[in-house]
C-alpha cells in the first residue's frame, strides 16, 4: 500500500524569500520542484482529514543528517490562528518542536506570539513562535553561519546556527 508523503516546505540553498506576509503563508508559495511552502490552509485541510505524523530533516553546511519526528501533528484552522498540536518526538536532532505546542503561527504582518514585539520581525522569518523561538525554519538561510535569524534548529546546533537544509514532511500516522 502507497503511502501519501506531504512535503510542507522546503529550505535549501535558498534564493526564495521567506519573510512573507500572512496571506502568503495561509495560501503558500514557491516551487513545489525546490524551495515552497505548501500553505497553511492546505496543512489544515490535511492534517484533520486522518491522524498524521510529522518528521523534519535537516543538514548542515558538511552534509550531516539529523531528523525529529513526532508521532502527531495537526495545524488549526485560519479561525484559530493556524495552532500547532504536536505528539511526542523521536529522532536525532533533539526536540526543538515541542516548546512551540499550541502556538498560533505568526507572520511580519499577524503577530500572535506571546512575546512583547514581534518574533517574526525579529528573527526575518514565520513561524510558530512563542518567546521567540527553539525552531525557526522559515528563517534567512546563512550557509551555516551562527546568526540568531537563520535557519534554526536548537537542539541540534543551538539557536544561532543555520542549516543548509530543512524540509517537513507530513505523513499519514
Amino acid at each position: 500500500m502507497k503511502q501519501l508523503l506531504c512535503e510542507c516546505g522546503r529550505v535549501e540553498v535558498r534564493y526564495l524569500d521567506f519573510y512573507r506576509s500572512w496571506a502568503d503563508y495561509k495560501n503558500g508559495f514557491g516551487d513545489l520542484k525546490g524551495e515552497f511552502w505548501l500553505g497553511l490552509d492546505k496543512i489544515n485541510r490535511l492534517t484533520h482529514q486522518t491522524r498524521n505524523r510529522l518528521r523534519v530533516d535537516l543538514q548542515d553546511i558538511k552534509g550531516k543528517s539529523v531528523y525529529a519526528e513526532y508521532d502527531y501533528f495537526a495545524v488549526s484552522s485560519e479561525r484559530s490562528k493556524y495552532k500547532l498540536s504536536l505528539g511526542t518526538y523521536s529522532g536525532t536532532a533533539g526536540d526543538s518542536l515541542s516548546y512551540h505546542r499550541g502556538m498560533a503561527f505568526t507572520t511580519k504582518d499577524r503577530d500572535n506570539d506571546a512575546k512583547s514585539g514581534n518574533c517574526a520581525v525579529n528573527y526575518t522569518g514565520a513561524w510558530w513562535y512563542k518567546s521567540c523561538h527553539y525552531s525557526n525554519l522559515n528563517g534567512l538561510y546563512h550557509h551555516g553561519k551562527n546568526r540568531a535569524d537563520g535557519v534554526a534548529w536548537y537542539h541540534w546546533k543551538n539557536n544561532y546556527y543555520s542549516a543548509k537544509r530543512a524540509e517537513m514532511k507530513i505523513r499519514p500516522a
